[in-house]
């Protein structure tokens, strides 16, 4: 389900809704009336609102184009960051191909789990190792299903030669 777009400010200022703005001020060091700001419209003919952190963090995205930010931050929120592939409505014929390397990749997954858990311990690099699967199996699926509700195969087959690629790569 999408989220319909909103602004930063609009952002801020619904989260505010949810807490005492007094009390998120106090434990962030900052004055009351820049939090309040945050969560106005920044214009700047009448100097209202105020550059506010989740703008910041878009400019800096935008500057650096480094994934591993968005990264951190849905890690911070106990998520993980999938970004949307590229679409272009063109007919292909790679949805066989991807289903089944989504159907490997779960199996990858299984594999690493049953291998973890065979002496009923399991270890910190075996732990690393079901979360490295998990995320590239929500990867994976995430890119195919978004592919299909664009309908679009050309690119789903020119990221399954991507990731056939880095696979091997990975097994060597």
């Amino acid at each position: 389900m999408n989220m319909p777009r909103m602004e930063s400010h609009q952002v801020i200022r619904a989260a505010l809704e949810k807490v005492h703005v007094k009390e998120v001020a106090d434990k962030m060091g900052l004055s009351l009336s820049l939090v309040y700001k945050w969560g106005e419209r920044q214009d700047s003919d009448s100097k209202s609102g105020s550059a506010n952190p989740l703008d910041r963090v878009k400019e800096l995205y935008e500057h650096t184009q480094d994934d591993h930010i968005v990264q951190w931050l849905c890690n911070k929120a106990d998520g993980y960051f999938v970004k949307n592939p590229p679409t272009s409505k063109r007919p292909g014929r790679e949805v066989m191909p991807a289903t089944q390397q989504i159907v490997q990749q779960f199996a990858d997954l299984l594999s690493a789990i049953s291998h973890a858990a065979s002496d009923n311990c399991i270890t910190k690099d075996e732990a690393k190792h079901i979360r490295h699967e998990w995320d590239e199996l929500k990867r994976l699926t995430e890119r195919f299903v978004n592919w299909c509700e664009q309908e679009d195969f050309v690119h789903l087959a020119e990221d399954l030669k991507v990731n056939r690629v880095g696979k091997n790569d990975d097994n060597r």
